[in-house]
C-alpha cells in the first residue's frame, strides 16, 4: 500500500455492523450526517426528484453537454445513500460536463434482492419515457458496479457504456484476493454479512441479478470500464470480469489501481482518487459524444 493509504487504514475504527444488537439504522444516519458536514463543490442544479417511486438525484452541471449518466452509490448494497455520495457525485459531475442521477434505491435487510435491480430498472424505464434526455451511460462503485451492471444486462441497447469502479460481484468470494487482502481494511466477514442481508437465501447467489459473473448475457454490454484496486478483496473478481466481457467480444478497458484500497473513489483525500474521477468522466464522454 502507498504510504497515505497505510495510514488511512490504520486509523480506520469503524464499527462491527456483524455485531449483535448493531443498531443499523443509527449508524446510517451518522454516517449521512457525517458526510452531509464535509466539504463538497457547487454544482449549477442538484434537484431532488421522483422516478416512478424511485427517489434520485439529478445532478447538472453549468453548460452541459448532450447525454446522462446514471449512477448506482456503493455501500454493501446495505449502507450509504444519495447524501453519503452527494460530494464525489458533484466531483463526478463537474468533471464529465453532463448530468449524473444518483438512484437512492431500497437497501437491504428492509429490501432484500431484488429490491435494488428493480429500482434500477424502474429509473430506466422512467428516463426512457419522460427523463432527461440521452444518450445514456451507466455507473457504479463497489455494490453500486454490480447493480450499474445488472441494470446494463436488463436492459440491453439502452446504455453507450458502462464504467464499474471495484465491483462487488462474487458473493462466494471464490477468487484468490479474498486470502490476499489482510490488513486492506475491508474484512471478508464484513462482506459475507452484507451479502446475507442482501440475498432472500443462498439460492439466490446463483441468479446472475445478483452475482452477474454467472450471467450468460454479458455479450450484450456496450463499452465497458472496470477499475480495481491492488490491495482490495474485490481485485480479482473485477479483473475476472473484465477478461470475460473482452473474451465475449465486449469493448472492455480494465486497469489496477496500483497500491489502493477499496473505496477510495469517492474520498477526495486519496491522490488517486481525483485522477480516476477524471478517467472515468473522460472514458464516458469518449461514448455519449453524439455521432
Amino acid at each position: 500500500m502507498y504510504p497515505e493509504v497505510r495510514a488511512a487504514v490504520a486509523a480506520d475504527a469503524g464499527p462491527d455492523l456483524t455485531a449483535p444488537g448493531f443498531d443499523l439504522a443509527a449508524h446510517r444516519e451518522d454516517v449521512r450526517r457525517f458526510n452531509l458536514r464535509q466539504p463538497r463543490e457547487d454544482v449549477a442544479s442538484v434537484q431532488d426528484v421522483d422516478a416512478d417511486g424511485v427517489p434520485c438525484r439529478l445532478y447538472t452541471p453549468a453548460d452541459a453537454l448532450d447525454g446522462l449518466v446514471v449512477h448506482a452509490h456503493g455501500g454493501g448494497f446495505v449502507l450509504n445513500d444519495v447524501d453519503v455520495h452527494d460530494a464525489v457525485v458533484r466531483r463526478f459531475t463537474n468533471r464529465l460536463r453532463r448530468p449524473v442521477l444518483g438512484v437512492d434505491y431500497r437497501r437491504p435487510p428492509e429490501a432484500r434482492f431484488p429490491a435494488a435491480p428493480d429500482d434500477l430498472d424502474t429509473v430506466v424505464g422512467w428516463l426512457r419515457r419522460e427523463g432527461p434526455s440521452g444518450p445514456y451511460a451507466v455507473h457504479g462503485d463497489s455494490a453500486g458496479a454490480n447493480l450499474a451492471l445488472v441494470a446494463a444486462l436488463r436492459n440491453p441497447g439502452v446504455f453507450r457504456a458502462v464504467a464499474l469502479i471495484y465491483p462487488f460481484l462474487d458473493p462466494r468470494a471464490g477468487f484468490a484476493s479474498w486470502s490476499e487482502g489482510a490488513g486492506s481494511g475491508f474484512d471478508p466477514s464484513e462482506a459475507a454479512w452484507y451479502w446475507q442481508q442482501y440475498a432472500r437465501s443462498e439460492a439466490d447467489y446463483d441468479d446472475p441479478d445478483l452475482a452477474p459473473l454467472l450471467s450468460d448475457r454479458l455479450h450484450t454490454l456496450p463499452p465497458t470500464f472496470v477499475a480495481t484496486a491492488e490491495h482490495d478483496p474485490l481485485r480479482d473478481e473485477g479483473e475476472e470480469l473484465a477478461r470475460l466481457l473482452a473474451e465475449a467480444g465486449v469493448e472492455t478497458v480494465g486497469i489496477r489501481c496500483l497500491g489502493q484500497v477499496h473505496g477510495f473513489w469517492r474520498h477526495a483525500q486519496f491522490t488517486a482518487s481525483e485522477p480516476l474521477v477524471r478517467q472515468v468522466a473522460g472514458y464516458l464522454d469518449q461514448h455519449l459524444q453524439l455521432v
